[in-house]
């Protein structure tokens, strides 16, 4: 008589049907025989598609590349500051006589493309070329009515806005504005906007470099200078000017500006004093006015 097959415990029952689902390969199989992809990787799949559709990818990629451009020293809180100023993606064409909330975007607009600007310094040509593309692209106009492009009062408001915060005098830079502003509804085309960008940053350079150097002249218990030093100093700097007058860039100017040497200006100074002549003081005000009216004469006027 045939022995009864002897019941497995649950427990080894349990051991059992683990080790045969151990063995079940991870890919499924179609009816072709051919294994199909795993739910997991369809899933890593998708969500790669997304990201990329949706421009998330490219997004991070142009942010990383702003940090490895600007070097910031945080860079955290670099980037939160350009996802913060990303956000602003309306076009704006605000302006006198539009709504309040379309001028308010017009500011947001403006605060971007400056934000963009200061990103990396004018010396960085590439870095600073790119910028005032994105900044281009931030102020420029598209609708159902209106091409896509910049006007002459968006345009304006921004060198405003530059020379405003470059704590450089209004005497000193209303001149500058004067020469490189547009008409208000004149279509303002890329290079134009990015020359008139470059001359203000490098005027403002400029005059920075000239407050310390009239640091330089004046007296400290009096805060004023020697009107024959500081006109002798004005006229150095005159003759660094005249002497890069073949180039067309500002940044040429400052160039030459920063060439002036301690040997040169020292004589320019003794010979100042050589002459016996009575002097009146300098303030720092004319001294920057002066120097700035020596940089704003090479400036070429746009149109």
């Amino acid at each position: 008589m045939a022995a009864l097959p002897v019941p497995l415990p649950s427990a080894k029952m349990a051991a059992v049907e683990k080790r045969r689902l151990a063995i079940v390969p991870a890919a499924s199989f179609t009816d072709s025989g051919r294994p199909s992809v795993s739910r997991a990787a369809a899933t890593a799949e998708s969500e790669e598609d997304f990201l990329q559709q949706v421009g998330v990818t490219k997004m991070l990629r142009a942010a990383l590349l702003k940090v490895l451009e600007a070097r910031p020293e945080e860079p955290i809180s670099f980037l939160a500051h350009y996802f913060e100023n990303m956000g602003l993606s309306t076009p704006a064409n605000g302006g006198a006589g539009e709504p309040p909330g379309q001028l308010l975007l017009q500011q947001q607009r403006l605060g971007r493309a400056l934000w963009h600007l200061r990103l990396a310094h004018h010396s960085q040509r590439t870095a600073f070329n790119n910028n005032v593309s994105v900044a281009y692209e931030c102020l420029s106009v598209s609708g159902r009515k209106k091409k896509p492009g910049l006007d002459g009062r968006t345009y304006s408001e921004l060198l405003k806005r530059i020379c405003q915060e470059g704590e450089a005098p209004e005497e000193v830079v209303a001149p500058l504005l004067r020469k490189i502003q547009c008409r208000d509804h004149e279509a303002v085309p890329l290079d134009v906007f990015r020359a008139g960008m470059l001359t203000c940053f490098v005027l403002l350079e400029f005059v920075a470099r000239a407050g310390a150097l009239y640091q330089l002249l004046e007296d400290p218990t009096l805060s004023v200078a020697d009107r024959r030093i500081g006109q002798a100093v004005l006229d150095t700097l005159e003759g660094a000017l005249q002497a890069s007058s073949g180039a067309a860039a500002p940044a040429h100017y400052l160039e030459a500006g920063s060439r002036l040497g301690p040997d040169s200006l020292a004589m320019a100074m003794d010979h100042a004093l050589v002459a016996q002549r009575p002097s009146s003081p300098m303030t720092r005000e004319e001294f920057l006015e002066k120097a700035a009216a020596l940089f704003i004469a090479k400036v070429k006027p746009v149109g």
